[in-house]
């Protein structure tokens, strides 16, 4: 590729990952929204009922999310009565983040969300496998450079 046709935004990988990412987040919005979720909360929530009881600190890493964006986010969900957050009796500077009996039904009502999506984004489940899978394999690439 030559030097002007590297420079063109429609050339970058950045701004491809970018606009997919935006427009996918706004297929999710209609879906949430019966839910009353934002997209962010709903990333939260699957990681949550996939993994309760975690500290805040590994769910910030699952979510690739820093304390600041984090902390707001879960007083939200928690003052939606979906969460609780609990000091850690071993280690007083650890939160440990529970999930209410709320927050665990509201999984029911979100299980054909990824379903819905495929349809709304026009995926087979199998291209969109593929698709994760190889977003998933950038991200293990540059992860560690990242974290540096």
């Amino acid at each position: 590729m030559d030097t002007d046709s590297a420079m063109k935004l429609n050339n970058q990988l950045c701004f491809a990952a970018y606009a997919f990412s935006r427009e996918i987040t706004k297929l999710y919005h209609p879906l949430l929204k019966e839910l009353g979720l934002t997209y962010t909360q709903y990333v939260t929530m699957l990681a949550l009922w996939e993994e309760d009881g975690i500290t805040v600190k590994r769910l910030g890493q699952r979510l690739y999310l820093d304390s600041g964006t984090l902390t707001p986010l879960l007083k939200k969900l928690e003052q939606m009565g979906l969460l609780s957050r609990i000091r850690d009796k071993s280690d007083e500077r650890s939160v440990i983040i529970a999930l209410t009996e709320k927050g665990i039904a509201l999984k029911e009502e979100a299980r054909l969300i990824p379903e819905k999506m495929l349809c709304q984004a026009g995926f087979s489940p199998v291209a969109a496998e593929e698709l994760r899978a190889q977003l998933a394999s950038l991200m293990n690439r540059i992860q560690p450079q990242h974290d540096d």
